[in-house]
Protein backbone atom coordinates (compact mmCIF):
# COMPACT_ATOMS: atom_id res chain seq x y z
CA UNK A 1 0.00 0.00 0.00
CA UNK A 2 1.45 3.36 -1.00
CA UNK A 3 1.91 6.35 1.31
CA UNK A 4 -0.75 8.21 -0.71
CA UNK A 5 -3.25 5.38 -0.13
CA UNK A 6 -2.49 5.42 3.58
CA UNK A 7 -3.05 9.16 3.66
CA UNK A 8 -6.48 8.83 2.03
CA UNK A 9 -7.84 5.81 3.93
CA UNK A 10 -9.02 6.16 7.57
CA UNK A 11 -8.90 2.37 8.04
CA UNK A 12 -5.27 2.25 6.92
CA UNK A 13 -4.41 5.22 9.16
CA UNK A 14 -6.19 3.72 12.17
CA UNK A 15 -3.32 1.58 13.60
CA UNK A 16 -0.94 4.55 13.53
CA UNK A 17 -3.54 6.81 15.07
CA UNK A 18 -4.20 4.30 17.88
CA UNK A 19 -0.46 4.15 18.52
CA UNK A 20 -0.48 7.95 18.91
CA UNK A 21 -3.16 7.61 21.58
CA UNK A 22 -1.19 4.86 23.30
CA UNK A 23 1.94 7.04 23.33
CA UNK A 24 -0.08 10.12 24.38
CA UNK A 25 1.33 11.96 21.35
CA UNK A 26 -1.24 14.67 20.76
CA UNK A 27 0.60 16.39 17.93
CA UNK A 28 1.13 13.18 15.95
CA UNK A 29 -2.54 12.24 16.38
CA UNK A 30 -3.64 15.60 15.01
CA UNK A 31 -1.23 15.18 12.09
CA UNK A 32 -2.74 11.79 11.20
CA UNK A 33 -6.23 13.33 11.06
CA UNK A 34 -5.24 16.47 9.16
CA UNK A 35 -3.24 14.41 6.65
CA UNK A 36 -6.44 12.52 5.84
CA UNK A 37 -8.29 15.80 5.40
CA UNK A 38 -5.53 17.19 3.18
CA UNK A 39 -5.75 14.04 1.04
CA UNK A 40 -9.42 14.75 0.39
CA UNK A 41 -11.08 12.48 2.95
CA UNK A 42 -14.33 14.17 4.11
CA UNK A 43 -14.25 15.43 7.68
CA UNK A 44 -17.26 13.29 8.59
CA UNK A 45 -15.39 10.13 7.60
CA UNK A 46 -12.36 11.16 9.67
CA UNK A 47 -14.57 11.61 12.71
CA UNK A 48 -16.60 8.42 12.28
CA UNK A 49 -14.01 6.03 10.80
CA UNK A 50 -10.92 7.15 12.72
CA UNK A 51 -11.73 9.00 15.94
CA UNK A 52 -14.89 7.11 16.95
CA UNK A 53 -13.57 3.52 16.61
CA UNK A 54 -10.26 4.47 18.25
CA UNK A 55 -12.10 5.92 21.23
CA UNK A 56 -14.21 2.77 21.49
CA UNK A 57 -10.98 0.75 21.62
CA UNK A 58 -9.67 3.04 24.36
CA UNK A 59 -12.73 2.16 26.43
CA UNK A 60 -12.26 -1.55 25.77
CA UNK A 61 -8.63 -1.40 26.87
CA UNK A 62 -9.65 0.25 30.12
CA UNK A 63 -12.35 -2.40 30.64
CA UNK A 64 -9.80 -5.18 30.09
CA UNK A 65 -7.51 -3.48 32.62
CA UNK A 66 -4.86 -3.01 29.93
CA UNK A 67 -4.91 0.75 30.36
CA UNK A 68 -5.15 2.77 33.57
CA UNK A 69 -7.72 5.50 34.16
CA UNK A 70 -4.94 8.04 33.57
CA UNK A 71 -4.13 6.52 30.16
CA UNK A 72 -7.80 6.51 29.21
CA UNK A 73 -8.18 10.16 30.24
CA UNK A 74 -5.06 11.16 28.29
CA UNK A 75 -6.30 9.38 25.16
CA UNK A 76 -9.75 10.95 25.48
CA UNK A 77 -8.21 14.42 25.78
CA UNK A 78 -6.20 13.80 22.61
CA UNK A 79 -9.32 12.63 20.78
CA UNK A 80 -11.08 15.83 21.82
CA UNK A 81 -8.16 17.86 20.44
CA UNK A 82 -8.33 15.92 17.18
CA UNK A 83 -12.07 16.58 16.89
CA UNK A 84 -11.40 20.28 17.42
CA UNK A 85 -8.67 20.23 14.74
CA UNK A 86 -10.96 18.48 12.24
CA UNK A 87 -13.74 20.97 12.97
CA UNK A 88 -11.37 23.92 12.49
CA UNK A 89 -10.06 22.47 9.21
CA UNK A 90 -13.55 21.88 7.79
CA UNK A 91 -14.88 25.20 9.16
CA UNK A 92 -18.47 24.75 7.90
CA UNK A 93 -20.90 27.68 7.85
CA UNK A 94 -24.46 27.09 9.13
CA UNK A 95 -27.30 27.16 6.64
CA UNK A 96 -29.97 25.53 8.81
CA UNK A 97 -31.54 26.02 12.25
CA UNK A 98 -30.09 25.55 15.72
CA UNK A 99 -29.60 22.11 17.27
CA UNK A 100 -28.70 21.93 20.95
CA UNK A 101 -26.59 18.88 21.88
CA UNK A 102 -26.02 17.93 25.51
CA UNK A 103 -25.25 15.03 27.82
CA UNK A 104 -27.70 14.01 30.53
CA UNK A 105 -27.24 15.36 34.03
CA UNK A 106 -24.63 13.13 35.68
CA UNK A 107 -23.36 11.83 32.33
CA UNK A 108 -19.65 12.59 31.89
CA UNK A 109 -18.90 10.67 28.66
CA UNK A 110 -19.06 13.71 26.39
CA UNK A 111 -16.96 12.68 23.38
CA UNK A 112 -19.65 10.63 21.60
CA UNK A 113 -22.04 13.56 21.90
CA UNK A 114 -19.33 15.89 20.61
CA UNK A 115 -18.94 13.71 17.53
CA UNK A 116 -22.68 13.93 16.90
CA UNK A 117 -22.51 17.70 17.30
CA UNK A 118 -19.70 18.00 14.76
CA UNK A 119 -21.44 15.77 12.21
CA UNK A 120 -24.58 17.91 12.53
CA UNK A 121 -22.43 21.00 12.06
CA UNK A 122 -20.88 19.48 8.93
CA UNK A 123 -24.41 18.84 7.63
CA UNK A 124 -25.15 22.58 7.84
CA UNK A 125 -26.86 22.93 11.21
CA UNK A 126 -26.01 25.68 13.67
CA UNK A 127 -24.99 23.57 16.66
CA UNK A 128 -24.69 24.54 20.30
CA UNK A 129 -22.78 21.86 22.21
CA UNK A 130 -23.39 22.18 25.95
CA UNK A 131 -21.05 19.35 26.94
CA UNK A 132 -21.15 16.86 29.80
CA UNK A 133 -23.61 16.62 32.70
CA UNK A 134 -26.03 19.43 31.92
CA UNK A 135 -28.60 19.99 34.71
CA UNK A 136 -32.16 19.88 33.41
CA UNK A 137 -33.00 23.33 34.79
CA UNK A 138 -30.01 24.88 33.02
CA UNK A 139 -30.91 23.20 29.74
CA UNK A 140 -34.50 24.40 29.92
CA UNK A 141 -33.34 27.92 30.76
CA UNK A 142 -31.11 27.86 27.67
CA UNK A 143 -33.98 26.67 25.49
CA UNK A 144 -36.17 29.52 26.71
CA UNK A 145 -33.47 31.98 25.66
CA UNK A 146 -32.56 30.57 22.26
CA UNK A 147 -34.89 29.23 19.61
CA UNK A 148 -33.93 25.62 18.77
CA UNK A 149 -35.08 23.30 16.01
CA UNK A 150 -34.39 20.29 18.25
CA UNK A 151 -32.46 19.00 21.26
CA UNK A 152 -30.20 15.95 20.98
CA UNK A 153 -29.51 14.29 24.32
CA UNK A 154 -26.82 11.66 24.89
CA UNK A 155 -26.73 8.95 27.54
CA UNK A 156 -24.01 6.30 27.78
CA UNK A 157 -25.12 4.57 30.99
CA UNK A 158 -28.57 2.98 31.41
CA UNK A 159 -28.55 3.82 35.12
CA UNK A 160 -29.22 7.44 34.07
CA UNK A 161 -32.49 6.56 32.30
CA UNK A 162 -34.82 7.93 35.01
CA UNK A 163 -32.95 11.27 34.88
CA UNK A 164 -32.99 11.12 31.08
CA UNK A 165 -36.76 10.78 31.07
CA UNK A 166 -37.13 13.84 33.29
CA UNK A 167 -34.87 15.87 30.98
CA UNK A 168 -36.81 14.71 27.92
CA UNK A 169 -40.10 15.78 29.46
CA UNK A 170 -38.63 19.12 30.57
CA UNK A 171 -37.52 19.85 27.01
CA UNK A 172 -40.92 18.94 25.63
CA UNK A 173 -42.61 21.32 28.05
CA UNK A 174 -40.46 23.97 26.38
CA UNK A 175 -42.02 22.94 23.03
CA UNK A 176 -38.71 21.72 21.62
CA UNK A 177 -38.55 18.31 19.88
CA UNK A 178 -36.13 15.83 21.42
CA UNK A 179 -34.08 12.97 20.02
CA UNK A 180 -31.70 10.78 21.97
CA UNK A 181 -28.71 8.52 21.39
CA UNK A 182 -26.09 6.51 23.19
CA UNK A 183 -25.75 3.05 24.68
CA UNK A 184 -27.72 4.16 27.71
CA UNK A 185 -30.91 3.67 25.69
CA UNK A 186 -29.96 0.13 24.65
CA UNK A 187 -27.99 -1.03 21.65
CA UNK A 188 -31.26 -1.16 19.68
CA UNK A 189 -32.89 1.89 21.28
CA UNK A 190 -35.49 -0.22 23.07
CA UNK A 191 -35.53 1.95 26.21
CA UNK A 192 -35.88 5.11 24.13
CA UNK A 193 -39.00 3.60 22.55
CA UNK A 194 -40.32 2.75 26.02
CA UNK A 195 -39.83 6.39 27.06
CA UNK A 196 -41.54 7.54 23.86
CA UNK A 197 -38.64 9.44 22.30
CA UNK A 198 -36.98 9.16 18.84
CA UNK A 199 -33.59 7.43 19.00
CA UNK A 200 -30.62 7.50 16.64
CA UNK A 201 -27.98 4.73 16.74
CA UNK A 202 -25.16 6.93 15.38
CA UNK A 203 -24.34 10.45 14.24
CA UNK A 204 -25.47 10.06 10.58
CA UNK A 205 -28.81 8.68 11.74
CA UNK A 206 -29.17 11.61 14.15
CA UNK A 207 -28.53 14.01 11.26
CA UNK A 208 -31.16 12.26 9.15
CA UNK A 209 -33.65 12.34 12.02
CA UNK A 210 -33.37 16.07 12.78
CA UNK A 211 -33.89 16.76 9.07
CA UNK A 212 -37.10 14.69 9.04
CA UNK A 213 -39.79 16.89 10.61
CA UNK A 214 -42.40 14.15 10.56
CA UNK A 215 -40.21 11.58 12.31
CA UNK A 216 -38.96 14.14 14.82
CA UNK A 217 -42.48 15.06 15.88
CA UNK A 218 -43.98 11.54 15.75
CA UNK A 219 -43.76 10.82 19.47
CA UNK A 220 -45.60 7.80 20.89
CA UNK A 221 -46.56 7.95 24.58
CA UNK A 222 -44.21 6.52 27.19
CA UNK A 223 -45.15 3.07 28.48
CA UNK A 224 -44.47 3.25 32.21
CA UNK A 225 -47.66 1.92 33.84
CA UNK A 226 -45.53 -0.49 35.88
CA UNK A 227 -44.24 2.41 38.00
CA UNK A 228 -47.60 2.38 39.80
CA UNK A 229 -46.25 -0.36 42.09
CA UNK A 230 -43.86 2.22 43.65
CA UNK A 231 -40.89 -0.19 43.71
CA UNK A 232 -38.64 2.25 41.87
CA UNK A 233 -39.37 5.21 44.15
CA UNK A 234 -39.05 3.10 47.29
CA UNK A 235 -35.73 1.63 46.19
CA UNK A 236 -34.29 5.07 45.46
CA UNK A 237 -35.27 6.23 48.96
CA UNK A 238 -33.41 3.26 50.48
CA UNK A 239 -30.24 3.68 48.42
CA UNK A 240 -27.95 4.89 51.21
CA UNK A 241 -29.27 2.34 53.68
CA UNK A 242 -28.75 -0.51 51.22
CA UNK A 243 -25.17 0.49 50.43
CA UNK A 244 -24.27 0.79 54.13
CA UNK A 245 -25.78 -2.59 54.99
CA UNK A 246 -24.12 -4.28 51.99
CA UNK A 247 -20.71 -2.94 53.01
CA UNK A 248 -21.22 -4.17 56.58
CA UNK A 249 -22.25 -7.57 55.23
CA UNK A 250 -19.13 -7.80 53.05
CA UNK A 251 -16.91 -6.93 56.01
CA UNK A 252 -18.55 -9.73 57.97
CA UNK A 253 -18.44 -12.39 55.25
CA UNK A 254 -15.21 -11.40 53.49
CA UNK A 255 -12.64 -10.57 56.23
CA UNK A 256 -10.17 -9.15 53.67
CA UNK A 257 -12.52 -6.21 53.15
CA UNK A 258 -11.70 -5.01 56.68
CA UNK A 259 -8.13 -4.36 55.57
CA UNK A 260 -8.99 -2.40 52.43
CA UNK A 261 -7.14 0.83 51.77
CA UNK A 262 -9.23 4.02 51.55
CA UNK A 263 -9.01 3.83 47.74
CA UNK A 264 -10.18 0.20 47.70
CA UNK A 265 -13.00 1.08 50.09
CA UNK A 266 -14.13 3.99 47.90
CA UNK A 267 -14.18 1.72 44.83
CA UNK A 268 -16.20 -0.89 46.72
CA UNK A 269 -18.77 1.66 47.89
CA UNK A 270 -19.04 2.98 44.32
CA UNK A 271 -19.66 -0.53 42.99
CA UNK A 272 -22.31 -1.18 45.64
CA UNK A 273 -24.00 2.06 44.59
CA UNK A 274 -23.84 1.18 40.91
CA UNK A 275 -25.62 -2.10 41.62
CA UNK A 276 -28.47 -0.23 43.33
CA UNK A 277 -28.63 2.42 40.61
CA UNK A 278 -28.76 -0.09 37.75
CA UNK A 279 -31.37 -2.10 39.61
CA UNK A 280 -33.44 1.08 40.02
CA UNK A 281 -33.12 1.87 36.31
CA UNK A 282 -34.19 -1.68 35.43
CA UNK A 283 -37.28 -1.20 37.61
CA UNK A 284 -37.97 2.14 35.91
CA UNK A 285 -38.13 0.56 32.46
CA UNK A 286 -39.28 -2.84 33.77
CA UNK A 287 -36.56 -4.74 31.92
CA UNK A 288 -34.46 -7.30 33.76
CA UNK A 289 -31.92 -7.44 30.90
CA UNK A 290 -30.77 -3.94 31.82
CA UNK A 291 -29.69 -5.25 35.21
CA UNK A 292 -28.39 -8.66 34.16
CA UNK A 293 -26.29 -7.17 31.34
CA UNK A 294 -24.80 -4.67 33.80
CA UNK A 295 -24.06 -7.45 36.28
CA UNK A 296 -22.22 -9.48 33.64
CA UNK A 297 -20.22 -6.38 32.69
CA UNK A 298 -19.39 -5.63 36.33
CA UNK A 299 -18.16 -9.18 36.90
CA UNK A 300 -15.96 -8.92 33.81
CA UNK A 301 -14.50 -5.60 34.98
CA UNK A 302 -13.86 -6.79 38.53
CA UNK A 303 -12.36 -10.15 37.60
CA UNK A 304 -9.94 -8.38 35.24
CA UNK A 305 -8.83 -6.50 38.36
CA UNK A 306 -8.51 -9.71 40.41
CA UNK A 307 -11.73 -9.22 42.38
CA UNK A 308 -13.59 -12.56 42.51
CA UNK A 309 -17.07 -12.80 41.05
CA UNK A 310 -18.17 -14.23 44.41
CA UNK A 311 -18.03 -10.70 45.87
CA UNK A 312 -20.74 -9.59 43.44
CA UNK A 313 -22.77 -12.72 44.19
CA UNK A 314 -22.65 -11.96 47.92
CA UNK A 315 -23.91 -8.43 47.35
CA UNK A 316 -26.74 -9.57 45.09
CA UNK A 317 -27.72 -12.10 47.73
CA UNK A 318 -27.68 -9.44 50.43
CA UNK A 319 -29.75 -6.98 48.41
CA UNK A 320 -32.22 -9.76 47.64
CA UNK A 321 -32.69 -10.42 51.36
CA UNK A 322 -33.11 -6.71 52.10
CA UNK A 323 -35.67 -6.31 49.29
CA UNK A 324 -37.86 -9.32 50.02
CA UNK A 325 -40.97 -7.15 49.73
CA UNK A 326 -40.00 -5.95 46.24
CA UNK A 327 -41.19 -8.70 43.86
CA UNK A 328 -39.86 -7.18 40.62
CA UNK A 329 -36.52 -6.19 42.14
CA UNK A 330 -36.22 -9.58 43.83
CA UNK A 331 -36.74 -11.37 40.54
CA UNK A 332 -34.13 -9.25 38.78
CA UNK A 333 -31.61 -9.85 41.59
CA UNK A 334 -32.19 -13.60 41.57
CA UNK A 335 -31.66 -13.91 37.83
CA UNK A 336 -28.50 -11.83 38.07
CA UNK A 337 -27.27 -13.97 40.97
CA UNK A 338 -27.74 -17.12 38.89
CA UNK A 339 -25.69 -15.57 36.09
CA UNK A 340 -22.90 -14.65 38.49
CA UNK A 341 -22.90 -18.15 39.95
CA UNK A 342 -22.53 -19.53 36.45
CA UNK A 343 -19.52 -17.29 35.87
CA UNK A 344 -17.55 -19.03 38.62
CA UNK A 345 -18.78 -17.45 41.81
CA UNK A 346 -19.20 -19.90 44.69
CA UNK A 347 -22.74 -20.32 46.00
CA UNK A 348 -23.62 -18.10 48.92
CA UNK A 349 -24.44 -19.58 52.27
Amino acid sequence: MTARTLAADPAAAYPGYLECLEEADEYAAVEVATALLAAGVPAERVLLELVAPAQAEVGERWARNEWSVAQEHAATHISERVVAAVAAYADPRPTRGRIVVACMDGEWHALPARLVAEVLRLRGWQVTFLGASVPAAHLVSYLHRYDAHAVALACALPMRLPYAHRMIEACRRSDVPVLVGGRGFGDDGRWARLLGVPWAPAAPAAADLVADERALHAVPPARLDHLADDEYASLVKRRGELIDSALADLRERVPAVRDYTPAQLDSTVSDLGYIVDFLAAALYVDDETLFTEFTEWLVEILTSRHVPARAVGLTLDHYGQQLRDFPRAGGFLERARVLVAGSGAKPTQ
